[in-house]
């Protein structure tokens, strides 16, 4: 036998089977008779985790073949993690909550999981359910296992691994779940240079823990008197202090990912990092001299002790990533002696040849930083002052200053106040830009100034009167405020301009079917289909599809084109709730509540989301026979 060659193994289920491994084309297990394909698709070619590890785990994960999927007909590598004991609902609970969390997420940087990967699997003679997950594999080393290789982290590696980090992070936190157990055995370095953040089966739903920690103290560790359960989930050394006593909240994944980028920037253990006596802080700055103190500050104040003294949302986190390139890059500059030299060199040649017009340039971007400044400092009236100076002497800095303006609304994006003056002082300066008025517009929208959002919309169409897609905006804008007849004529207009504005279609199929007009909103659909090969849009088409063989009663095919939709759109929310209108009828009644608890939890803005479930609390109000649905 050839030393360098393996005999391919299969892999039983069974946690209590004498002998797991059994020869690739076996059947079933050889040791226990247990079936080798599970749920007629999936084989386990290998453990991802020791099976003779811990007993006592919860989960056996498994590398494993998925033969046939709805997105994937062709067999693929992916990961399967297997509860082995289920005495505890919570831990099952859990399994169930981050196959959710994972269908609900849509980033490069979170494992991809469909709604046919979540299932339970009965032993012979069902003496043991396993509920099973399945995921996206990573290709990649652990960064555990990578700083064991390669050894600590530059700093531009650590700024680029904590900008992705921080991404996926600002992702997972927008749609209200928090991760609770990151780490670096939880971070996958991909071979692309890609990051990768796994194991959600901590993850928690932030609306839910805190609606938890309102209420009174008389609950366990675990479970608190309104029945909301809080599980520990905890990593040593890790782990904030909020987090190891059940309290934990977003600002707690911030602690764990600073300190993960300690152990990656010094490539030692953080169990032999001592802190301070006094002050508590942890010690690590000079095992790092490499990082500079724009981002070791950064890492620290991540890993302040009390979550108020933390950053306290992903954003600021990002803001200040943005601008470390820029301090280090400044701060090197301007404190090396031939920067110096060369400024003064530069002054007194232009003085001694009476240089005042070459010194024109060099004034007026002075006089923008000057403006800047100014406005950071909340003082508008003199930042516009020095904007207009220096536009007197640069006429083409109009533009410098407009985008200044458009990165302030951005920065203060949750303040819809100060980012509506902020669009409003760019377009001063860019009045013939689109894509301020239409930021504008929704800006005011979101602030209840309708007037304000319909002009702008209208200035869009002065400025491109022949643009489509400033027709398409119009009538989105009608049809969020409910005027169906407005949104359907600017729609129509749209697709008059453009018989291919595939996004007017789509629409213009749905405002159909809530019209009951079935047989147009399908002719749409596959009209629409027909030209695009965008997968949202196909989404959002087949969903419209899907819809209208709903309410004819066709419910197989709605079924199938239902799911098609969420498959190829994991956000596609109002899918979800269809196909469980869908399953519901069909009288498939443990997939119909898994997909209200997922229309009824996952974060969205469709709005035909919101009346379905009203619908659907309405019924349970009402004591309607329905599923029993927790």
């Amino acid at each position: 036998m050839d030393g360098g060659w393996v005999e391919p193994v299969v892999y039983c289920i069974n946690p209590f089977c004498p002998q797991r491994q059994n020869p690739d084309d076996a059947s079933h297990c050889l040791a226990c008779g247990n079936p080798l394909v599970i749920n007629g698709r999936i084989r386990l070619l290998r453990p991802l985790r020791s099976l003779t590890e811990n007993p006592l785990t919860y989960t056996d994960i498994f590398e494993v073949e998925d033969t046939s999927t709805s997105l994937h007909p062709q067999p693929q590598r992916r990961v399967m993690k297997v509860l082995k004991w289920i005495d505890d609902p919570k831990v099952v609970e859990l399994l169930r909550q981050e196959s959710i969390i994972l269908q609900t997420l849509d980033h490069p940087g979170v494992p991809k999981s469909s709604r046919g990967d979540y299932f339970p699997f009965a032993l012979n003679g069902n003496i043991l359910v396993m509920h099973c997950l399945v995921m996206q594999k990573f290709e990649g080393e652990n960064l555990s296992d990578w700083i064991k290789i390669h050894g600590r982290i530059s700093q531009d590696i650590a700024l680029d691994w904590l900008l992705q980090l921080v991404n996926i992070l600002d992702l997972v936190h927008r749609n209200e779940y928090f991760h609770r157990d990151i780490k670096p055995d939880n971070i996958i370095h991909q071979p692309d240079g890609k990051i990768a953040l796994i194991d959600f089966g901590g993850a928690r739903e932030i609306s839910r823990t805190f609606l938890a920690k309102l209420s009174t103290n008389r609950g366990t560790s675990t479970g608190t008197s309104m029945g909301y359960e809080i599980t520990n989930i905890r990593s040593a050394y890790y782990s904030p202090l909020e987090q190891i006593n059940g309290q934990a909240v977003p600002q707690s994944d911030f602690y764990a990912l600073g300190k993960t980028f300690v152990y990656l920037v010094t490539g030692i253990s953080l169990a032999n990092i001592k802190s301070d006596e006094k002050t508590g802080k942890l010690v690590w700055r000079d095992k790092a001299q490499h990082i500079d103190k724009f981002l070791s500050d950064l890492i620290d104040d991540l890993i302040s002790p009390f979550p108020g003294q933390r950053p306290q949302n992903t954003q600021i986190i990002l803001q200040r990533l943005n601008e470390i390139p820029q301090q280090r890059k400044i701060y090197r500059l301007t404190r090396s002696k031939a920067f110096i030299f060369s400024v003064l060199f530069v002054f007194f040649t232009l003085i001694g040849f009476g240089g005042f017009r070459i010194l024109l340039p060099a004034m007026a971007n002075n006089l923008i930083a000057q403006g800047k400044k100014s406005e950071i400092a909340n003082d508008s009236k003199a930042a516009q002052s020095y904007f207009n100076q220096a536009i007197e002497y640069n006429s083409q800095l109009k533009s410098s200053v407009a985008q200044f303006y458009l990165e302030q609304a951005a920065r203060y994006f949750n303040d819809l106040k100060l980012a509506r003056k902020y669009y409003e002082l760019a377009l001063k300066y860019s009045d013939k830009d689109i894509n301020i008025y239409n930021s504008l517009a929704v800006v005011c929208w979101q602030l209840g100034d309708i007037a304000c959002a319909l002009d702008n919309y209208q200035n869009i169409l002065i400025l491109k009167p022949n643009d489509w897609e400033g027709y398409y905006r119009l009538g989105s804008f009608y049809d969020e405020e409910g005027k169906e007849d407005l949104a359907q004529e600017q729609y129509k207009i749209a697709i008059k301009i453009n018989k291919k504005a595939v996004p007017a279609i789509n629409d213009l199929s749905r405002l159909s079917n809530l019209k009951g007009d079935y047989n147009q909103a399908a002719a749409l659909a596959l009209e629409g289909l027909s030209m695009t090969e965008d997968p949202k849009l196909q989404a959002a088409l087949y969903k419209n599809f899907g819809w209208a063989k709903f309410m004819q009663n066709q419910y197989s095919e709605a079924e199938k084109y239902l799911q098609k939709a969420s498959d190829l759109d994991s956000k596609r929310i109002d899918a979800v709730c269809l196909l469980a209108k869908v399953q519901e009828a069909l009288g498939k009644n443990e997939d119909a509540r898994l997909s209200w608890e997922i229309c009824m939890i996952a974060r969205t803005d469709q709005q035909d989301v919101f009346k379905w479930r009203q619908e659907l609390l309405d019924r349970l109000t009402d004591n309607s026979k329905i599923l029993n649905i927790k």
